[in-house]
């Protein structure tokens, strides 16, 4: 849908839209249950930019499984009001960051996917193709695209294909630990890409599934940069310059070699992966979107924010407690899981609007927010 010709119009047609209220000085609150204000500028740009999440796991707060499992399985469960939060995100495509422990685990959970994205065109459309991205936006559906945070459901090179036609279209090779590919962030010794990783990283290249070294470790990434023939993924991950000897967080080495296949970061909101010590702030988060842009230019990061549609933090706070003290010591949790402020339904509001105040331009926040996304993505699809 074309946007009004003028800024006055514009803002004028989203607050109308939203049923926002106005707030002098520019700012505006976008939402009737919520008093926040964003700058007019954050809100023009959000609503004229293309912005995709690379790691957004749809639902998935501990205490609302059970939901989810309603909605992918019972006819009618996902509500107008249940797509409303996705709908007012201001995200348009997001990756859903899930796995599966089997091959046939994985069959299963893509056919729970596509019958629920099926059972509700008006609002969801699956990403396949780089076109998708603007299709999600331009009718109002909230995308969905299939990438897994693991590999283990290959079991060899002809695996790559049948998963591509029941949809994926990106892999991280490990998780955490080791896999047939390789070796994950939190392995003691990392030895690289194995000899099947190669065939499955000839294979992805080949019939365009994208290659995401999320999670991967140190020498597994630096393999996969040298290996692939397209650009490799981030999806998500920090800065190991901003927090030194954290294995989650991604060397400058392995930055470098990443920009230089033409791939793209995506930075997270998780509060202990940016930075050792509480509070985190969206300035903090910010510092390593600044950093990846100063080593190796803006077209190589993006957003990745490794949440749902909100983030843990909303349970429950006993709920909560548990939950990050059964996480592997090595993950160093802090009281909090999300970056405050970060951890909303609207949350790439306040992103933009820090964005703003760390006078990164337009077209900066535009590419950051989504356009980077689109670009590597078409270049590996292709």
């Amino acid at each position: 849908m074309p946007f009004p010709p003028t800024r006055r119009a514009a803002l004028k047609a989203a607050a109308a839209a939203l049923a926002a209220p106005f707030f002098n000085r520019h700012r505006y609150a976008l939402f009737a249950q919520s008093s926040q204000e964003y700058s007019e500028r954050a809100v023009r740009l959000v609503r004229e930019s293309l912005v995709i999440d690379m790691l957004n796991q749809f639902l998935y707060r501990r205490d609302m499984q059970g939901k989810l499992r309603q909605w992918l399985s019972k006819p009618g469960a996902f509500t107008l009001a249940d797509f409303a939060p996705f709908r007012d995100s201001g995200i348009h495509a997001a990756s859903f960051g899930d796995a599966a422990d089997s091959y046939e685990a994985a069959i299963e959970l893509l056919a729970h996917w596509n019958s629920f994205i099926a059972a509700y065109p008006d609002w969801l459309l699956r990403i396949s193709s780089a076109a998708d991205f603007d299709r999600a936006r331009t009718s109002g559906r909230y995308g969905i695209l299939f990438g897994f945070q693991n590999s283990v459901h290959l079991r060899g090179p002809d695996d790559v294909d049948f998963f591509l036609g029941l949809g994926q279209r990106s892999c991280q090779l490990t998780y955490n630990f080791r896999t047939l590919i390789g070796n994950g962030a939190f392995e003691r010794h990392d030895d690289g890409i194995s000899e099947f990783g190669v065939r499955i990283v000839e294979r992805m290249n080949r019939v365009g599934m994208a290659v995401d070294c999320g999670h991967a470790g140190d020498r597994t990434m630096l393999d996969a940069f040298t290996l692939s023939k397209k650009p490799v993924i981030i999806s998500h991950g920090n800065c190991r310059a901003l927090y030194p000897g954290y294995p989650r967080c991604v060397t400058d080495e392995a930055i470098q070699a990443m920009a230089k296949t033409g791939g793209v970061m995506g930075i997270n909101f998780i509060s202990s992966m940016v930075k050792a010590h509480e509070p985190t702030t969206v300035d903090d988060v910010i510092d390593h979107f600044e950093h990846v842009m100063n080593l190796v230019g803006v077209e190589h990061v993006g957003v990745g924010s490794d949440l749902g549609i909100e983030s843990n933090d909303f349970m429950p706070p006993e709920q909560l407690a548990r939950m990050l003290a059964s996480m592997d010591p090595k993950y160093r949790v802090h009281h909090r899981e999300a970056v405050a402020r970060l951890d909303h339904p609207k949350r790439i509001y306040d992103l933009t609007d820090g964005l703003i105040r760390r006078k990164f331009t337009d077209q900066q926040i535009r590419l950051i927010l989504g356009e980077n996304w689109r670009r590597v993505l078409a270049e590996i699809w292709a």
